[in-house]
């Protein structure tokens, strides 16, 4: 049927050959449409672009700071006797390698932090977990408990690193104990707001659909409290390893924090930093395990706009 326009008349359509025809006036050619080979190849190209300007902005970044640094301390405009130089840590980790430390090798040392670190992640994380889940599904425990929690949670961390050491030694346990009280509220507060998210209207129709609580739990709370569990994990393994470091800062008889703590002691800023660049590198790794748990773990997610812009 013809169109009517406003003053009545009719309109007849153009024809699929006029319109081919006017492509070709416009342009000289009819342009022929991508494929979805050509449009996923684009798309490809796009994304390796985007990451190589990436990585070449992150190396610029190094570059700069580095290469500032060492300008600024050499020309003696920043003091290296308190800031240290970067061609002097890097000596101080080629020594720490080479040659060892005053309490063993350097791997000995990584290994007794990395072990509470993980330790204290571990017992963190799970009763986070738990005690989030338990207090995000119970209003009334939520209501009891939440006075104390919070009361906790403000008592400061190198207070109860000291009390840990005073109790328990100059073993691993204590900066196991810290390292978890670090990595808990973390993690328990992420899960308590997971819980909290959950459509309502979703858990009534299971319910209704006759689910029990532990079914409920198993099949909608958590499930949908672990985007936010997970989220918590990438900063927990960081809190994990300032807990053990600062234990270990304030006694021990090996790790990291004891190293950084003897070469504070003899005014020696580039060993300081030497361990610091060790710590760095044992975060990033445990970060890029986290991500790839992520992926496994929230795989029937489909990714929002922000993660797929994530590299």
């Amino acid at each position: 049927m013809n169109a009517v326009n406003r003053t009545g008349s009719h309109v007849i359509p153009p024809s699929t050959a006029s319109v081919r025809t006017q492509l070709r006036d416009v342009d000289g050619e009819l342009p022929a449409p991508q494929s979805e080979a050509a449009l996923r190849a684009k798309s490809q190209a796009d994304r390796s672009r985007r990451t190589a300007l990436v990585w070449i902005g992150r190396a610029a970044v190094v570059v700069i700071v580095l290469g500032g640094w060492q300008w600024f301390t050499a020309v003696g405009w920043v003091d290296k006797f308190f800031f240290g130089q970067p061609s002097g840590i890097w000596n101080s980790l080629v020594v720490l390698f080479t040659q060892g430390t005053a309490f063993g090798s350097i791997w000995d040392n990584l290994w007794v932090t990395v072990q509470e670190a993980l330790l204290g992640m571990l017992l963190g994380t799970v009763t986070g977990i738990v005690l989030g889940i338990l207090l995000g599904s119970n209003r009334y425990l939520s209501d009891v408990l939440s006075p104390y929690i919070k009361i906790l949670n403000s008592i400061p961390r190198i207070v109860l690193g000291s009390i840990f050491i005073v109790a328990f030694g100059l073993g691993i346990f204590p900066k196991i104990l810290l390292a978890a009280v670090l990595v808990f509220f973390a993690v328990f507060f992420n899960a308590f707001q997971g819980v909290r998210e959950v459509d309502p209207g979703l858990v009534a129709n299971v319910r209704v659909l006759g689910a029990s609580r532990l079914q409920v739990a198993r099949h909608v709370t958590i499930p949908s409290a672990m985007t936010w569990i997970i989220a918590s994990l990438h900063t927990a393994f960081g809190f994990a390893i300032i807990g053990a470091l600062v234990a270990e800062v304030l006694g021990a008889t090996a790790g990291m924090g004891l190293l950084i703590s003897q070469a504070q002691g003899h005014f020696d800023p580039d060993t300081v930093f030497a361990c610091m660049v060790i710590m760095a590198v044992v975060t990033l790794g445990a970060e890029y395990l986290i991500t790839l748990l992520e992926r496994v773990v929230l795989k029937w997610r489909p990714p929002s706009r922000s993660e797929a812009s994530v590299i």
